[in-house]
């Protein structure tokens, strides 16, 4: 997926992942925010995020710190980006 500066992607999340940002220490708030930033711009392949990983055909994931990760879906197969969960690695989906 090339990453084009006039295309972008539309980034969407569930009221549910918001409030597990909000539990979140801020630092980690602050990457989530530059992640969702970074999967505007650039689409979902993100190799430069600590340890992303492909989690199937259209899911990825990779940490935040340590302790923490988000994870992620094409949707449609179109430019468009559901940020599934965002949270504690030991509870994460994957």
């Amino acid at each position: 997926m090339p990453e084009d500066p006039s295309e972008t992607w539309r980034v969407f999340f569930r009221r549910k992942v918001e409030k597990q940002v909000g539990k979140m220490p801020r630092k980690e708030q602050v990457l989530f925010a530059n992640l969702v930033e970074d999967l505007i711009r650039k689409g979902p392949i993100r190799t430069e995020w600590r340890k992303f990983s492909k989690l199937s055909d259209r899911e990825y994931h990779c940490h935040l710190s340590y302790s923490w990760v988000a994870c992620w879906r094409v949707e449609n197969g179109e430019m468009e980006i559901e940020v599934y969960y965002a949270g504690s690695r030991e509870k994460a989906p994957y």
